[in-house]
């Protein structure tokens, strides 16, 4: 069972034999995408609808049926799938079913279908059940023009939560617009609409009084005593014991938004030379608002200082969501208009192209007001302030009518395939946006490991400094990748790709998760490079854990475990055998597949930090107890990811560790020592079974404890110390000449 050169062919060949039947497999599962009429049967009409009592047929030009209350017609359900993709974590699609009424309010939503590891085989589906039924009442004439409500998030599935979100609202948007629901206008020949541009020729220099008098600078104002009615009104009764003081009549927000990028409007606010230098900010096609405010509210916030963050204030229009952050701040140091009042904060925010950003069309600034009632507890309220720009300064141009024909049965490619990508892109975007701190910081660790390979010959130097950089590294990637970001790598994952790429493969599904793109980029990269001990050696949380735990072990004085080098080698396969299994599993069924995946105990101990129910929690720990006398004993035979990864890490292209001649004939020290016994008996390292922790360099270079090197000192210093003899008795020699020379003249004088 040992790897040899002679065997890595053979090798090359089974694992390309083993993909190409692979793929053949998949390829040969049928695919069938699933409709409404496969999931009515599942769901009760009184859980869409409240007294329904039945389903009427889908309609032939559109995946609805309409929901009946003793034969007659009160709304209608349709598959969110159906309108729009809402492809998951495991880039399955997640189903639910969604009931409306004419008024455009929806009355039941149900999951149906879905096939999150999360959810599976983590977090228990009653909580996300829970967050879905809250949108039963949601209006979708208020989603309209931008998200209207409040997002629920469940910790550990953040991923899932905002696809179901997005999916829910657009689909129920979509599905308004085609039945042609109260306040949308049914899909079909659209009559011809006119285009409204901003028009950038009107360049007129006014004043702040006809600024505000048009519309072209809207204000919202409350003072002290209506925001402390607003908290009250919440129910809370801490809210009036912290209430704001002063005046009731004194401001308490009192903001002016305007579109800075428009002509008339910036040089009227700004001046020539501070709108001329705006201009050359904004390039082409950026433009900027305008935000002035005074009163006890910032419109900056507490982010702003701590991080850039505008957490304050957001820009919604329409399915376009727009944060500012520091890069899009430019501060205004003084008005031009000699009318205009006093303001604490006066700024400008940049908004970029590519953000689908319309300044022609309405849009409106969402502001966060929040009121601390405790030491940790805050209430929230939001406010908008409405801007529309004055018709005055739009050009309206004729725009011929689309052709829009009717939907067919199963429109999820017709109905959705003007704007479905980039809201998708939008939706992956937002996600990546608001983990931009902990994708740096990922980053930024693994530059540093990057380092530690490249450089080993430095990092492995001193023992005692490399472990220190190697237990402080294992706590990161426990506490920070594991336990706070989650980024715990799978066998679920592998099996997810492997159906993606032979199904509907989107890169965006892959991207919802950050952490974990970079991490599998990164793993497939040290593949080439190191094999797989650069994930498993370092960057896995549940792999750290159990390193800690025997550490801990270690320093409590508990014996260690070495088992037999037979033993040990026959029961390496184990791991390959569950990978296979699981992989065997998923072609038949990747929900079963899943499932079987529990086999990993990484979603308790890492993922839900140990809160399951106890048959979960007890096989983590008999998973993680044998580790405290065998170091990583369910890395070395029991792991499928780790099994996974080594059947193409077999074909890594270099070999970082240094080995002596002697390594394995006679030396032994190395294979004694190796956390987990990677290295043969003969003095080979095992590249699927290494986990990369360089600790046979550190015994490379040491000059106490291995052999070669204490040779090599003991022969240099016996040849200087022999060199020294010899040159003190040539020295000595020498003297003894010089001596003789001068009696000798002596005598003869």
């Amino acid at each position: 069972m040992r790897p040899t050169d002679t065997a890595t062919p053979w090798l090359v060949r089974f694992v390309a034999a083993f993909c190409l039947a692979v793929a053949l497999a998949l390829l040969a599962m049928p695919s069938q995408a699933a409709s409404l009429t496969d999931f009515l049967g599942k769901v009760a009409p009184s859980d869409l609808a409240s007294g329904a009592d039945a389903y009427g047929p889908v309609r032939d030009d559109l995946p609805a049926a309409p929901i009946l209350k003793a034969g007659k017609r009160i709304g209608w359900v349709f598959l969110n799938t159906d309108f729009v993709p809402a492809t998951g974590y495991s880039g399955k699609p997640i189903h639910i079913l969604v009931g409306v009424d004419d008024s455009a309010v929806i009355t039941g939503v149900r999951l149906v279908k879905h096939s999150e590891p999360i959810v599976l085989v983590g977090i228990p589906e009653a909580k996300i059940t829970a967050v879905i039924e809250k949108y039963t009442g949601l209006d979708l004439k208020r989603e309209a023009d931008g998200p209207a409500h409040d997002l629920d998030i469940v910790s550990g599935a953040t991923v899932t939560i905002m696809v179901i979100d997005d999916s829910v609202r657009r689909s129920g948007l979509k599905a308004a617009r085609s039945l042609g629901l109260e306040g949308f206008e049914a899909v079909g020949a659209a009559p011809a609409m006119d285009q409204k541009t901003v028009d950038r020729s009107k360049d007129v220099v006014s004043d702040w009084t006809t600024l505000t008098g048009d519309g072209s600078i809207r204000r919202f104002s409350m003072s002290v005593a209506e925001i402390n009615a607003a908290f009250e009104k919440q129910g809370d009764p801490r809210a009036a014991s912290h209430g704001e003081t002063g005046a009731d009549t004194d401001p308490y927000i009192d903001i002016y938004v305007g579109l800075a990028s428009q002509p008339s409007i910036g040089r009227t606010l700004l001046g020539d030379a501070a709108y001329a230098n705006l201009t050359r900010r904004l390039g082409d096609d950026g433009e900027a608002i305008f935000v002035a405010s005074t009163g006890n509210w910032s419109f900056k916030g507490s982010g702003y200082v701590r991080g850039g963050i505008f957490d304050r204030i957001t820009l919604l229009q329409g399915e376009t969501t727009i944060r500012f952050r520091d890069k899009d701040h430019l501060r205004v140091v003084r008005m031009a208009p000699s009318d205009a009042p006093t303001f604490t904060e006066m700024d400008l925010f940049v908004i970029p192209k590519g953000t689908g950003f319309d300044p022609a069309d309405p849009w409106r600034l969402q502001l966060l007001v929040s009121r601390a009632v405790g030491a940790i507890d805050k209430l929230f309220l939001t406010y908008d302030v409405d801007y529309t720009l004055p018709p005055s300064y739009l050009v309206v141009q004729p725009k011929p009518a689309p052709t829009v024909s009717a939907p067919a049965a199963t429109p999820a490619a017709e109905v959705d395939s003007v704007d479905e990508m980039p809201a998708r892109d939008r939706l992956w975007l937002r996600i990546w946006e608001a983990k931009r701190t902990e994708v740096a910081i990922l980053v930024a660790a693994l530059a540093a490991l990057t380092g530690i390979f490249f450089f080993q010959t430095f990092a492995t130097k001193n023992e005692r400094v490399f472990r220190i950089i190697r237990l402080s590294y294992l706590a990161f990637t426990l506490v920070f990748i594991g336990w706070y970001a989650n980024a715990q790598l799978s066998v679920v994952n592998l099996l997810a790709v492997l159906s993606a790429l032979v199904s509907d493969f989107r890169w965006e599904t892959f991207l919802m998760d950050p952490l974990i793109f970079i991490l599998w980029f990164a793993v497939a990269t040290a593949l080439l490079f190191w094999a797989r001990g650069a994930y498993c050696g370092w960057l896995c949380p549940f792999g750290a854990l159990q390193e800690w735990s025997n550490q801990i072990a270690r320093w409590l004085r508990i014996p260690q475990i070495r088992l037999p080098w037979g033993l040990h080698e026959r029961l390496w396969p184990i791991k390959y055998m569950i990978f296979l299994g699981l992989l065997g599993i998923s072609f038949y069924s990747l929900d079963m597949a899943e499932h079987y995946a529990e086999v990993e105990p990484f979603k308790t101990a890492i993922i839900l930090k140990f809160d399951r129910p106890w048959p979960y929690v007890l096989f983590a720990l008999a998973m993680l107890a044998p580790g405290l006398f065998i170091e990583r004993f369910y890395c070395r035979y029991v792991c499928p990811l780790g099994g996974g990864l080594a059947i193409p890490a077999r074909l890594h292209m270099f070999r970082w560790l240094k080995r002596y001649r002697e390594c394995g004939n006679p030396c032994q020290t190395c294979a004694h020592d190796c956390p987990v016994q990677a290295i043969h008996p003969t003095g080979e390292i095992n590249p699927n079974e290494c986990v990369s922790c360089l600790h046979c360099q550190v015994l490379y270079r040491s000059t106490t404890r291995c052999p070669v090197v204490v040779g090599k000192l003991r022969k240099r210093e016996r040849f200087e110390r022999q060199n020294g003899l010899a040159q003190t008795g040539a020295a000595a020699s020498g003297g003894n000449s010089a001596v003789r020379s001068e009696v000798g003249g002596s005598a003869q004088a």
